[in-house]
């Protein structure tokens, strides 16, 4: 295995990660609908409970893809996990926001409140999926950093990477394009999180409820997305010399990308197809509660794609608006050879390990949530 061949291996794994994190936002999606979706406190916790099932594995998928970014791209982790701090600041709290409020919303004592505790999950799933989407837009709209190498001779202040202004990464909220792509995802895991329901929870008033939520979601969802897409595809793009990694920008990058390697614009066709099929089908067949899997397999299939022509065929997948050079590239930002080669060794027990999560996955959702189930349950 190549140098060159490691780094583009772990890009596609980093990618995979950050694809299945998009799909497990059914979680926080489920969340943010949970008082539209329910009559009354019953069908509250039906639906609590169900995600409460499942809302670990989405926190274990944010905390891998951050450990594999650290340990394969690193000097990506210093720049925006250590220089956009207040945005994934604000990112992690919903998440212990979420992980609190399972733990404790029923426990005695709790002085606060279920319906406290229960508020706290829609603030975690409104604004983690949307500023997550922020913060991934910025691999195509660039972020405000620059890298100085030479800096960690330093003795006074040996930081490579710096933020070029003090807002540390909230200035990412103030770009549109952020923002149509922030709520695109919003609203996509608010469908995953409510064909997550129709497919987990037994209750016909939740059904009901839940098609027509839906078309609601369904139709701001595509306009937010095709309008990301084609301003993705119609921008100049971060491209990079392979001689001498001098980063420009030229016309159509990331169109041209999905051209030259076509295998992705193959993925991107085909996950939106079968997310369309997924999510449109339980809106005129009541009877098809199956949606999540199509659609959860199309948008892995859309989101690996998007992450992939972000960074392959030569392509700065972290462009730094305040300085060209500084944008980060698969090559000047990867660990050393021996580092993944280590890695890759060890990433072999990944089919392994999803192999179990399937496993359990199935056990956990072998019967239907029912009124009679919520009264033993700990949400």
């Amino acid at each position: 295995m190549t140098y060159e061949f490691l780094q583009q291996y772990w890009w596609f794994l980093v990618s995979l990660l950050g694809a299945l994190l998009v799909f497990m936002m059914f979680v926080q999606g489920a969340n943010s609908v949970l008082n539209s979706l329910s009559g009354n406190a019953d069908e509250r916790r039906m639906i609590i409970n169900s995600t409460g099932r499942k809302w670990e594995l989405t926190f274990t998928t944010l905390v891998t893809f951050g450990g594999a970014f650290f340990a394969s791209f690193p000097l990506f982790y210093s720049t925006s996990f250590g220089g956009a701090y207040w945005l994934w600041m604000i990112i992690l709290f919903t998440f212990v926001l979420q992980a609190v409020s399972y733990e404790f919303q029923n426990k005695l004592g709790n002085f606060l409140g279920a319906r406290t505790f229960q508020w706290f999950l829609i603030i975690n799933g409104i604004l983690g999926p949307l500023l997550l989407g922020v913060a991934v837009a910025t691999f195509f709209n660039g972020a405000n950093f620059i890298v100085d190498k030479s800096s960690i001779f330093d003795g006074a202040s040996p930081i490579i990477s710096k933020w070029a202004n003090g807002s540390h990464g909230l200035d990412a909220l103030l770009n549109g394009w952020n923002l149509i792509f922030g709520l695109a995802v919003f609203f996509l895991a608010r469908i995953l999180g409510i064909l997550y329901v129709l497919n987990n929870v037994d209750n016909e008033n939740i059904r009901s409820r839940a098609s027509v939520r839906l078309v609601g979601n369904l139709v701001p969802f595509l306009v937010f997305f095709l309008v990301s897409l084609g301003h993705i595809l119609l921008q100049d793009g971060y491209a990079v010399e392979p001689q001498s990694g001098n980063i420009y920008l030229e016309e159509y990058k990331y169109f041209y990308n999905f051209v030259e390697v076509w295998p992705l614009a193959v993925m991107l066709l085909v996950g939106v197809v079968l997310f369309l099929y997924g999510s449109v089908t339980p809106i005129f067949k009541s009877s098809y509660l199956r949606g999540i899997w199509p659609a959860g397999i199309g948008t892995v299939l859309v989101v690996l794609s998007l992450l992939l022509c972000a960074g392959w065929n030569n392509t700065a997948y972290y462009p730094s608006t305040a300085d060209l050079q500084s944008s980060l590239t698969i090559t000047n930002s990867c660990s050393s050879e021996f580092t993944l080669g280590v890695m890759s060794v060890v990433s072999l027990i990944i089919p392994f390990v999803l192999a179990y999560i399937v496993y359990v996955w199935r056990l956990m959702d072998r019967k239907k949530i029912t009124k009679e189930d919520i009264a033993g349950e700990a949400y």
